[in-house]
């Protein structure tokens, strides 16, 4: 028995593995460098291989190249509509579309309230929680035609934005509930006065209010036909019960979501890696029933073979969520891999509409360039 043995172990030649063509990796490897496998307890090749010489000893140039990576980039939109998109960036690292996402969500500048002049406040809602409610409501409004208003400056045209809420609910009335649409645009900026304590001011000069409009906002171009307006005129600040009032001003200014998350411009940015779903040995009849029947958001389908024969197919592999409900179980590891693309991103953004989404993207592109303008231009 021994002997056979032997003679079974001295038939393994290394010469009887396939050639693998010379600039390519064996596929075993390629799989570990391109893919996440995602095992029923873990998933596992998970790091990004990013040194130059991983691969040396075969032969091929692991360094990232800008010519390779303006051939391999690119990206292809799903979905579009005015409050979301979602598109797909192939050839491109996580470490950078996670940039994108933390601009998106941090870096990105948009208009909001920052400062409430409260003249009357006699509803149930504390001053403070109901100015920190008029903060959250997305403002529409091109937040590149504004400037960032410093502590030095005095507010105005060009870098805020002022708005008047006045509410009373009669005695007598029933409860009203205070929405977003009440926040009405002053274009010609403040309209509450200052307090002066020179009694002896010249009762014909202008009264002084807490914004220094040059002229009213309402010549600019861009608000001519699209007034500055709460994107959402449902939202609800407030609601008032009879004798109770809400009287003030707010005035929004431009700011970044790492100062305040109420300038963040996206409701959400995210990204996942392409799911790739394998089947590794034909699946028919009863056993592909079964598997149709593990997966809950329906990524495979069933083929009529003919003569009463079936066969389970990938059909929707972009929907699966890798809950790996399909490999556990008895030898369903060995009929089904679970993986991700590495370099391919599901990328979505919802924006909050002070911006249409595809735009957000693209300034995003823009921040990141400047950023690595400046590291260029640091280290000459």
């Amino acid at each position: 028995m021994a002997e056979g043995a032997g003679e079974e172990k001295k038939k393994f030649s290394i010469w009887d593995l396939p050639d693998v063509p010379m600039g390519q990796l064996p596929p075993h490897l390629e799989l570990q460098r391109s893919r996440v496998s995602c095992n029923k307890d873990a998933p596992i090749h998970t790091e990004s291989i990013q040194y130059s010489g991983a691969y040396a000893s075969m032969g091929i140039d692991n360094s990232s190249r800008l010519d390779r990576f303006s051939n391999n980039f690119r990206v292809e939109v799903v979905r579009l509509n005015e409050d979301d998109i979602e598109f797909d960036m192939i050839g491109i690292d996580a470490a950078i579309a996670n940039s994108f996402r933390r601009i998106l969500i941090a870096e990105l500048p948009t208009m909001a309230i920052e400062k409430v002049l409260i003249a009357n406040n006699t509803s149930i809602i504390q001053d403070e929680v109901l100015a920190h409610r008029l903060g959250l409501v997305p403002i529409r409004v091109d937040p590149r035609l504004f400037d960032y208003l410093s502590e030095n400056d005095q507010p105005n045209e060009k870098n805020t934005i002022v708005f008047k809420l006045h509410v009373q609910c009669k005695r007598g009335s029933p409860r009203i509930t205070v929405k977003s649409d009440a926040l009405k645009w002053l274009p010609n900026g403040s309209e509450l006065v200052k307090e002066t304590r020179n009694a002896t001011s010249d009762s014909s000069s202008k009264p002084e209010t807490y914004t220094y409009f040059g002229c009213s906002q309402e010549t600019v171009p861009e608000f001519v036909k699209n007034p500055i307006i709460p994107k959402y005129p449902d939202i609800i600040i407030a609601k008032l019960g009879p004798g109770q009032e809400i009287e003030l001003e707010a005035h929004a200014v431009k700011g970044i979501g790492k100062t305040h998350a109420k300038w963040s411009p996206v409701a959400t940015a995210w990204y996942r890696m392409l799911p790739e779903v394998v089947l590794l040995e034909d699946i028919e009849d009863d056993l592909a029933e079964e598997l149709k029947s593990k997966c809950p958001v329906n990524v495979f389908d069933i083929e009529d073979l003919g003569k009463g024969r079936r066969r389970a197919t990938v059909a929707r592999p972009r929907a699966c969520t890798l809950c790996r409900e399909c490999i556990r179980g008895d030898d369903w590891e060995k009929r089904v891999a679970l993986r991700r693309v590495k370099d391919h991103f599901i990328f979505t953004i919802e924006s909050t509409g002070a911006l249409p989404p595809e735009v957000l993207f693209t300034e995003a592109v823009k921040i990141l360039e400047d950023k690595c303008e400046r590291v260029i231009t640091e280290l000459s």
